[in-house]
């Protein structure tokens, strides 16, 4: 936690608190201070670990390699340009590739707590993108994950030990926060892939 956050939740805490009892007297100050508490620990249960994700980079030996992606890639230049970054594009027939796609979830259906609208649509992007990859010569196991992308891909490094993670995404997709967290916390390589667009981080 940065150092200045201390304050703040300190203040966050104790100022409503002492507010409450000057202006209404103690039942306020009583009631305000169970709501900052109640917000504390939803803040903190909210909050994950960030310790560092997934096994070093081998050395020799069969490669691992996680490609998670914000949508499905069915554009030849796109397949192309992620089997570039990936290095597997002339990968050996022992690399293991899993492909992952997070279940999105609209503002509605979260509400009604239906994921499998989500779940579906992400199983389409899976076939749509397992299909172009496989047309490229790239054999990958696919899997369907948080929509969190940070969240799926540590979910997936559990089961899964990939030294490589590239993740691929479009502009408008505002994927920059999951690369600069991932790229801070993984212990292997890291690439990130712009989906119709020749730049490549």
């Amino acid at each position: 936690m940065a150092p200045w956050k201390l304050p703040l939740i300190v203040a966050g805490l104790v100022v409503p608190i002492v507010a409450g009892f000057m202006v209404a007297g103690p039942a306020l100050g009583v009631a305000l201070g169970a709501i900052a508490v109640v917000g504390l620990l939803a803040i903190a249960v909210r909050e994950r670990p960030r310790g560092p994700l997934g096994a070093e980079s081998a050395d020799g030996g069969p490669r691992r390699v996680l490609i998670a992606t914000t949508r499905a890639v069915e554009d030849p230049d796109d397949v192309a340009r992620i089997a570039a970054v990936a290095e597997l594009d002339d990968a050996s027939g022992e690399d293991e590739v899993r492909l992952l796609v997070p279940a999105r979830i609209r503002f509605l259906d979260r509400w009604a707590s239906d994921v499998e609208d989500a779940r579906h649509r992400a199983q389409q992007h899976l076939v749509v993108t397992v299909a172009a990859l496989a047309k490229a010569g790239i054999a990958a196991e696919a899997r369907v994950g948080d929509e969190d992308i940070v969240q799926a891909i540590e979910d997936q490094l559990q089961s899964f030990a990939a030294t490589e993670v590239v993740l691929a995404s479009g502009v408008e997709d505002k994927a920059e926060g999951a690369a600069v967290e991932l790229r801070s916390r993984l212990r292997g390589t890291f690439r990130q892939v712009l989906l119709g667009d020749a730049q490549q981080v």
